[in-house]
């Protein structure tokens, strides 16, 4: 079948599909029945000559061909969307989808400031949450398959903007009654206990500065310093070890209050356990990093009022904690 005779709306349930895996999430999404979600994909998968998805116990699979579309797709709709978007943004009654981009870290630190006040003043706008770490977020920004993105930057291409929102400092957690909790903390100290690290996907290029290259960008990360920075000339035992690497920081928590790890991690990530005593934050025996959380965006959403009206509101959510 020629593209100009494909129905649209077959390309949307085909995209809610492949973020979804599964036609009962679609249908709520679309607000539309399984039946007519069904439907829809059958129309597409006759058209494209290809099954598109494969039902199993863990979802709709997707075959290659629908690999090979799928971000296409999704870029397409975005411009769409984008192309008939009007200029004018009521937040108290212009339904529209904003899709963000964020680590655990940053969504915990914004999103339920944020979500407050979006259910507040625009019970019209939904969010979606991307992943991070994935070495392809600028390309998504250039794509069109995300409107902002939350992070850490160094560099950035010249075609993308940004605002700081948060500058937030590194802070090593241990368990309370650790025995690092009491006495004073040195560095020999520290590194007499293992560490659990974040590393995210795709920081096998790390720099000693803390800094990795993505599609143009650089991102910063969290570094442990006690396992790079004391890690001395020959004859030097202090070094530090890495015991546990996990990809992202929801599991660290839970993992320094079962052991005797210790951590490194952002001030905000982890104020709140901090003041319920669940970890203590330990003296550093050196001046702390300095992160700067930042929302980004494409350059073509200077004009977007909608773009703008959600980073305020991220700014604003942060707005406590950077006091």
């Amino acid at each position: 079948m020629a593209p100009r005779k494909l129905d649209l709306n077959l390309f949307r349930v085909f995209d809610a599909v492949m973020r979804h895996r599964s036609l009962t999430a679609a249908s709520r999404e679309l607000h539309l029945t399984p039946s007519a979600v069904s439907h829809a994909l059958s129309r597409l998968r006759s058209a494209l000559a290809d099954p598109l998805f494969v039902a199993t116990e863990a979802g709709m699979e997707p075959t290659v061909r629908a690999l090979e579309l799928a971000p296409h797709v999704s870029a397409g709709l975005a411009r769409i969307e984008t192309a008939l978007r009007t200029s004018e943004f009521v937040p108290a009654r212009t339904p529209r989808t904003f899709r963000i981009a964020a680590s655990d870290y940053a969504s915990v630190t914004i999103l339920p400031q944020l979500a407050a006040r979006i259910a507040e003043t625009a019970p019209e706008v939904d969010l979606r949450i991307f992943p991070f770490n994935r070495v392809d977020t600028i390309r998504q920004l250039d794509d069109s398959r995300i409107d902002v993105v939350a992070g850490w930057f160094g560099e950035l291409p010249s075609h993308l903007r940004r605002r700081l929102l948060l500058e937030d400092r590194e802070t090593i957690v241990a368990r309370a009654g650790h025995p690092l909790a009491s006495g004073a903390v040195t560095r020999e100290r520290l590194v007499e206990f293992p560490h659990v690290v974040v590393e995210l996907t795709g920081s096998a290029g790390q720099t000693e500065d803390g800094f990795i290259d993505e599609e143009g960008a650089s991102r910063r990360v969290w570094i442990e310093r006690l396992l790079l920075e004391l890690r001395g000339g020959a004859g030097d035992l202090l070094a530090g070890r890495a015991a546990i690497v996990v990809p992202h920081y929801g599991c660290v928590l839970p993992i320094v209050t079962a052991t005797d790890l210790i951590a490194t991690l952002p001030w905000s990530y982890v104020r709140a356990e901090i003041e319920r005593g669940r970890v203590v934050a330990l003296d550093l025996p050196y001046p702390p990093l300095i992160g700067r959380l930042e929302a980004v965006w494409h350059r073509r959403s200077d004009r977007d009022a909608g773009v703008a009206w959600l980073v305020d509101r991220m700014a604003d959510a942060l707005a406590p904690t950077a006091r």
